[in-house]
């Protein structure tokens, strides 16, 4: 009897080839139903692939390449820190293909299904909101991954993040000691781990001091610089304003420093340093982390994964720092 072809699996779960194979070697890019249909037809047919060609595959040298997927790589952010992976790989004679999702799980899908068809050495993300899970296919396929920035739902590998929530509390707590008792929260999508961290240690912060927090002082969803600036409005407007903004990130810093009144300003300590901050009027108060250290510490995790270290995944939190400057000093 004929031993049955891809082509044959194909045909029965009427899928092309390229998804059949992607399917039984475990990659990711394909859809869980279409998984299903072709791993149905495998099993009616009795397709077994040919071991023997895999483990020729597996035999060849590294393709010297891994993949950097981040959010936005037009943030200065994740530009630095996408830098600092690049120099890693360089110094070992690896090149770094770099995507954004723009915090889109279709997007990131599709950009790791992409760098995994390339066949990557490993991998390097900046995870979007949603479970990762898919990934332990290009995992068993050999793919090393290493999350950054952000921890990855259902998913066990090293990961390299800041102390994001004490850093948080760390600035709320001074524009409390300088005088200030209603202090606005201003963050991007509450779903993206990060910013869940910043505003818990906003709400730490008021606790630790006997605050109740305020809903109406807490703006959530904003994703572009024009958002803050229109949330910032919003706030002005309540009948007792806030004295004080605590922004979780630089683009939103940005767009809170575009709508500020400077003959009145109220005090603002952000998330994430600026350039040029120092030179603003006044100085820019800032936690401060550190990109390039992100970028560096996963790349030193990655290469060690894809050398041949097999030991229990890491998570590797880094310290901020909070820089007084000015902006945050104002009395209440």
């Amino acid at each position: 009897m004929k031993r049955p072809t891809m082509k044959d699996v194909a045909r029965a779960a009427g899928v092309s080839p390229m998804t059949v194979s992607r399917v039984v070697s475990g990659e990711a890019g394909v859809s869980p139903a279409t998984a299903a249909k072709v791993e149905r037809a495998v099993r009616r047919l009795g397709y077994q692939r040919n071991d023997n060609a895999r483990h020729l595959r597996q035999k060849n040298p590294a393709t010297a390449t891994i993949g950097l997927v981040v959010d936005d790589l037009a943030n200065p952010f994740y530009a630095l820190m996408a830098r600092s992976v690049e120099d890693e790989a360089h110094r070992r004679g690896c090149v770094v293909l770099v995507a954004s999702t723009n915090d889109e799980p279709r997007r990131e899908r599709e950009v790791i299904a992409a760098f995994t068809a390339r066949q990557v050495d490993g991998l390097i993300i900046v995870p979007t909101i949603g479970d990762h899970g898919f990934l332990q296919r290009p995992m068993a396929n050999g793919t090393r991954v290493v999350c950054v920035d952000r921890p990855a739902r259902g998913l066990a590998v090293d990961t390299v993040t800041v102390d994001n929530r004490a850093g948080a509390q760390r600035a709320v707590t001074h524009l409390l000691g300088h005088g200030h008792t209603r202090i606005a929260f201003l963050g991007d999508r509450y779903e993206i781990w990060t910013q869940a961290e910043r505003h818990a240690g906003y709400l730490d912060a008021l606790t630790a001091h006997g605050i109740p927090a305020d809903p109406a002082l807490v703006r959530h969803g904003l994703r572009t610089r024009a958002a803050a600036t229109a949330a910032l409005a919003e706030l002005r407007r309540l009948p007792q304003p806030p004295t004080a903004l605590f922004t979780s990130n630089d683009l939103i810093t940005f767009g809170v420093l575009d709508g500020l009144d400077h003959s009145a300003p109220p005090a603002v300590v952000g998330f994430d340093d600026l350039p040029l901050a120092e030179r603003l009027s006044p100085p820019l108060t800032v936690v401060s982390q550190d990109p390039v250290a992100l970028g560096s510490t996963a790349a030193h995790l990655l290469f060690s994964r894809i050398a041949g270290d097999r030991s229990a995944p890491r998570d590797v939190v880094l310290l901020t720092r909070l820089v007084v400057r000015g902006s945050g000093e104002f009395r209440g």
